[in-house]
C-alpha cells in the first residue's frame, strides 16, 4: 500500500510539472492582426535551457539559432537547429554575463558576437565568435568599466548590430555609466557617436537594443526613457522619435522583419511582444501598433531575432528561462 502511495505522489508530481512547463509555453493570446503564431514543437529539449535566456541570435542560411544564457556552472551559449535540434553547448569561460547576441555575415564567413555586462576579468565587453565558440576578437578592456574612446572601454554594453557593409553598431549602457550609440567602421574606427545621458534628442537612458534598417536608418531601443529613437546611419543625424507606443512599459528590443514592414518590439515588464507598423523611407512619424502577443505573467521576454529566410520570430525569456519561436501567419503575409 505504501509502494502504491509513492508511485501516485511521483506520477501526481510529474503530472504537475509538466502542465507547469506545458503551461509556460503555450499561454498567449494575440491582439490586432495575428501576425504569429506559437511554434510549440520547437525546441525539442527544452531541458537544455538551465539558466536565464537573454538573447538570441539566428543564421537562417545554415538554419541554426544561437542563444546566450546566464548563471553558475551553466553553457552560456547553447545552439539549436531551426527545425528544433540541440546541437551544441559552448563549454567557454571567457563569458561571465552575456546580454546581447548578434549573428553576422551569414553568406560568407559567420561569426557570432556577444555582449558581456559581467563586472569580472572578462566584463563590460563586446567579443566576437567563431560559430562553434572560439573566442576571435575582444572590443573594450576586459574587466576595466569606462568611457574611452581611444583606446575603446564599455560600461555593460547591452547589444550590437553588424551591418552587412561591415560596419558596427553598438549600444553601451545596460544600466552603467555609459548611456551611447557607436557607430565603428569594418577596422573599429569610430565614425560617429551619441553619447549623453538625458531625455532630450540624440540623448539616452540605458539605451538597450539596436538595428539598421534597408534605408539608412538606426532604430535605437531607448529603455529608460520609454521610447524608440532613430537616426541616419550615415550621418549620424537625429531624424525621429517614437513614444506614444511605449505609455505602459519602455521597448527592449528593436528587430524589422526581413520584409521591413513591421517592427518587433519586447516589453520586459508587461510580457507582451508588440509588432509596429515600419515606416517607408523618408517618414519617421508616429507608432502605429499593428499586432500585439501577450505573453503569460512572469514570463519577460529581453531581447529578440528573426530569421531572414522565413521570417520566423525567436524570443528570449529571462522570466521563463527559454527562448520561443513564433512562425507567421501565412494568410497575414509577413
Amino acid at each position: 500500500m505504501a509502494l502504491l502511495l509513492i508511485i501516485i505522489f511521483i506520477c501526481g508530481s510529474i503530472s504537475s510539472h509538466t502542465s507547469v512547463a506545458s503551461r509556460s509555453q503555450s499561454e498567449f493570446r494575440v491582439s490586432g492582426r495575428a501576425l504569429y503564431k506559437l511554434d510549440i514543437s520547437w525546441p525539442k529539449n527544452p531541458e537544455y535551457f538551465t539558466g536565464q535566456v537573454f538573447g538570441v541570435a539566428v543564421n537562417h542560411l545554415a538554419g541554426l539559432v544561437y542563444v546566450a544564457q546566464r548563471g553558475d556552472n551553466v553553457p552560456k551559449v547553447l545552439v539549436f537547429s531551426t527545425d528544433g535540434d540541440f546541437l551544441q553547448a559552448w563549454n567557454t569561460s571567457s563569458l561571465e554575463m552575456p546580454h546581447g547576441i548578434f549573428l553576422a555575415n551569414a553568406s560568407a564567413d559567420p561569426t557570432v558576437w556577444i555582449t558581456d555586462v559581467g563586472n569580472g576579468s572578462y566584463g563590460h565587453t563586446v567579443k566576437q565568435y567563431s560559430p562553434s565558440g572560439k573566442l576571435l576578437q575582444v572590443l573594450g578592456s576586459p574587466g576595466k568599466a569606462g568611457s574611452s574612446l581611444s583606446p575603446l572601454q564599455f560600461d555593460q554594453p547591452a547589444e550590437i548590430f553588424v551591418h552587412s557593409s561591415g560596419e558596427i553598431y553598438i549600444v553601451d549602457g545596460d544600466g552603467g555609466m555609459n548611456n551611447r550609440l557607436i557607430k565603428l567602421s569594418r577596422d573599429l574606427q569610430v565614425l560617429w557617436m551619441h553619447g549623453e545621458k538625458g531625455q532630450g534628442l540624440a540623448q539616452f537612458y540605458i539605451p538597450h537594443s539596436v538595428a539598421v534598417d534597408s534605408y539608412q536608418r538606426v532604430w535605437v531601443a531607448d529603455r529608460g526613457n520609454k521610447r524608440i529613437q532613430v537616426f541616419n546611419s550615415v550621418t549620424g543625424d537625429w531624424l525621429g522619435s517614437w513614444g506614444s507606443c511605449f505609455k505602459e512599459d519602455a521597448p527592449y528590443s528593436v528587430r524589422l522583419t526581413p520584409d521591413q514592414k513591421y517592427m518587433v518590439v519586447a516589453q520586459l515588464n508587461t510580457n507582451q511582444v508588440t509588432l509596429l507598423e515600419a515606416p517607408p523611407v523618408g517618414i519617421i512619424g508616429q507608432c502605429q501598433v499593428i499586432s500585439s502577443i501577450q505573453l503569460a505573467e512572469d514570463v519577460k521576454p529581453h531581447l529578440v531575432d528573426l530569421d531572414l529566410k522565413t521570417a520566423a520570430l525567436y524570443v528570449a525569456e529571462i522570466g521563463a528561462n527559454q527562448a520561443q519561436k513564433f512562425i507567421p501567419v501565412t494568410a497575414a503575409g509577413v
